[in-house]
């Protein structure tokens, strides 16, 4: 007899939770409290890329796309092995040794790429975002290769048709309203207050990034001001259920990922654009200038390292700043460096052919002392170093109080441009307890029986940041981790 499997939640991890289900030969039934339109939670919002291991070019072949584009003869990718995903992962830990769940998310991360790409989910390779031009030949840097085609709305719509082929049915405007919890037994939900019987239940419902009172509570007063860059719909539902009947906590509860955003956004990065023009509001190319906050100073290095590696904690270095907010300075010398959402048609920024004139216009900030800062950084850029943007390339500043650790270049050359940013939560890091097959533990690290987790909701996948990309890979990994253990359960 078919085991049924509820899984709740619309995502990337709920979907890749479901194909996994059904390959088993489950009855999948997906319910999702958005319309049609806002479901696919955080992952319609995001650009699409996944982190993996790979140790050559020629295991990405099969995972393209268009494994025939005359643009790959001039690549370069790279590897990106184990040891390196790991490595990147540990910056992040705080001195933490990895979690058994980081160590997860790495050995299979590779094989689970492979796998949706066996169920017809394909990706290209990022060259506008992840590479440089450098003598002919389009050379990628910090491991990240790969996203699906059309971003993060076309990695839900090519996850959303595997789960529909295979027979998996999906459910509108249901919300789960709570667990149907009897015995130590989770025996199904209950879908507009409606109880839906099932043999095991997957929350994948995400983090709670857009609950004002638990961002409030777990990461500080601090985060209401964040400008909240995804679903409105990630409220904690699936946490706060969990909680209610035993399940323990796990991970960094005052954790998330956290990146500058447009100051002008509004919440959920606009809800009248498309899913995949909301990711424009990011502003994350603060490596190629400066950022300046109210008082008029530099607050971090902007060139610490590859923006993948800290784009993700800049958010809240942004959040901190007096007033929550910060503006990141350019010059016109990498004005054709700059991402697409700095020429976004709702992007905000002051322009101005003098670095005075400039300053004028930036709202909120002591101008004299954003001069004076503009000044002394100019005047600490090391000149004999050559400017790359295709390795860490060691251009510094040399005497300032918080150095530039790379691409350090004078701010003097007209036009010159201005962002006014904030700090953009996507969502948060604590969660719950899992074990191998993915169910959610309970106080005893006892299995709940009957209820599984992945995505957002797992916790101890990340710390104090992470390697970008990695987030939409730890939702598959997890999400077919928990398909799999639900049916295989008892």
């Amino acid at each position: 007899m078919k085991k049924t499997v509820i899984i709740v939640g619309s995502g990337n991890a709920a979907l890749s939770a479901g194909i996994a289900a059904l390959e088993k030969g489950a009855d999948v039934t997906i319910y999702e409290k958005a319309d049609k339109k806002m479901a696919g939670g955080n992952t319609k919002y995001t650009a699409g890329a996944m982190r993996f291991a790979y140790d050559n070019s020629n295991q990405l072949m099969g995972l393209l796309k268009n494994p025939n584009d005359k643009k790959l003869k001039d690549t370069d990718f790279g590897s990106y092995t184990q040891e390196k995903f790991e490595k990147d992962l540990l910056n992040f830990n705080d001195g933490r040794p990895l979690s058994r769940e980081q160590k997860i998310l790495v050995s299979k991360s590779l094989e689970t790429i492979r796998w949706l790409s066996s169920h017809n989910v394909k990706f290209e390779p990022i060259y506008s975002r992840q590479s440089f031009l450098k003598n002919g030949k389009h050379i990628f840097w910090g491991g990240l290769t790969l996203a699906s085609q059309n971003e993060g709305v076309g990695l839900f719509d090519q996850e959303l048709a595997a789960f529909l082929a295979l027979g998996g049915k999906i459910f509108y405007q249901s919300p789960v309203t709570n667990l149907f919890y009897e015995a130590g037994v989770v025996k199904g939900v209950y879908v507009n207050d409606e109880k839906v019987i099932a043999d095991a239940v997957i929350l994948a419902s995400g983090g709670f990034e857009a609950n004002d009172e638990l961002r409030k509570s777990y990461i500080g007063k601090n985060w209401l001001k964040a400008k909240v860059r995804g679903t409105p719909y990630n409220t904690g539902d699936g946490l706060k259920m969990a909680l209610e009947i035993g399940a323990t906590k796990h991970g960094l509860y005052d954790g998330c990922h956290a990146t500058p955003m447009d100051l002008h956004m509004k919440n959920y990065g606009g809800l009248d654009l498309e899913p995949s023009e909301r990711k424009n509001y990011r502003k994350i190319c603060y490596f190629l200038g400066i950022m300046v906050n109210a008082k008029g100073k530099r607050f971090l290095d902007e060139g610490k390292n590859f923006r993948n590696y800290t784009y993700a904690q800049y958010g809240k270095k942004v959040l901190d700043q007096p007033g929550h907010f910060a503006w990141q300075v350019f010059d016109s010398k990498v004005f054709d460096l700059l991402y697409e959402e700095y020429t976004f048609h709702d992007a905000h920024f002051v322009e101005s052919d003098t670095i005075d004139e400039l300053i004028k216009k930036m709202d909120g900030v002591d101008k004299i002392e954003t001069k004076k800062t503009i000044e002394e950084f100019n005047k600490s850029v090391d000149l004999n170093t050559l400017f790359d943007p295709t390795i860490l390339d060691g251009k510094s500043t040399i005497g300032l109080e918080i150095e530039k650790s790379n691409w350090a270049q004078k701010i003097d050359k007209g036009p010159f441009r201005a962002f006014p940013v904030t700090g953009g939560i996507t969502f948060t890091y604590g969660g719950l307890k899992i074990d191998k097959n993915g169910s959610v533990l309970d106080m005893k690290d006892k299995p709940i029986k009957g209820l599984f987790a992945c995505g957002e909701l797992v916790g101890g996948v990340f710390f104090n940041g992470y390697p970008g990309g990695s987030g939409l890979t730890s939702g598959a990994v997890f999400g077919r981790m928990a398909g799999y253990g639900s049916v295989q359960q008892g």
